[in-house]
């Protein structure tokens, strides 16, 4: 395992890509995996995030969702948003084999060594992209904390790795996985939690003190969890968040 305590002693590095495949995971979710030249990696942590750099000088932010092992294929996890513009894009038009420049590894929002203590998981949205990337790094490379992910959409359509989730909690036993559902439709035919993901979160765990929390998906979820854990004996120094403020500078349109 390599072992890099800090993403800061990652070069941030500006490189061409091809986009080797699409696929459409859910009715407004896209998964883009780009190939670097055969003679580049791009080192990172698990939960960092790349710039995708545009023709006219913006550019566009995305968690990468693929662990730092695997890393044949840098895999990002795009929204459909409407009126988004790069989203637009990249549902319509985008075809595979197009050359595309991204920079990064960005972000300090990444899996931290080194800690015993149990690791509580809460994303919204495609806020499970970058946490898809650091579970999978912590499964592979036999990781025994107990981890809780808890994954937040409004109807189950929206629980886009649903399936994947689960496998990974059959695989492993010290990974509990609690999906929770804001409104859940007549057809969901739910019988699981309902709710908002982080009161979930709150009504199982009295005590927080001893855990450490990352969260990832729209601003307003991290910060109402934020608050919330913090008042409920989280240590500040153990709370890693992504709410992508980066993100709205950028005209990220990922949520």
């Amino acid at each position: 395992m390599e072992n890099i305590d800090l993403a800061e002693d990652i070069e941030v590095r500006t490189l061409p890509c091809r986009l080797a495949r699409k696929e459409q995971l859910s009715h407004d979710v896209m998964a883009l995996y780009l190939k670097l030249p055969a003679t580049e990696r791009l080192r990172f942590q698990a939960g960092q995030y790349v710039d995708i750099l545009l023709r006219d000088g913006r550019r566009r932010a995305f968690s990468l969702a693929n662990p730092p092992h695997d890393d044949a294929y840098l895999e990002l996890h795009v929204r459909h948003v409407p009126g988004g513009e790069f989203s637009e894009y990249v549902f319509t038009h985008l075809k595979e084999r197009a050359i595309m420049r991204i920079r990064g590894p960005l972000g300090a929002f990444h899996l931290r060594n080194g800690s015993a203590r149990p690791i509580i998981f809460l994303a919204g949205g495609t806020g499970i992209a970058p946490i898809k990337g650091m579970i999978e790094h912590a499964l592979a490379h036999g990781v025994t904390r107990e981890m809780h992910l808890y994954f937040g959409a409004r109807a189950k359509r929206d629980l886009y790795l649903h399936d994947l989730a689960r496998q990974w909690a059959a695989q492993s036993p010290n990974l509990h996985y609690v999906p929770v559902l804001s409104e859940p439709q007549p057809e969901d035919d739910w019988t699981g939690r309902s709710g908002l993901a982080h009161e979930a979160v709150l009504a199982d765990f009295a005590d927080l003190s001893g855990y450490e929390v990352y969260t990832s998906g729209p601003p307003a979820m991290v910060y109402a969890a934020r608050e919330a854990f913090l008042a409920r004996g989280l240590d500040a120094a153990h709370l890693f968040s992504d709410a992508f403020e980066h993100a709205y500078a950028t005209g990220h349109d990922q949520y």
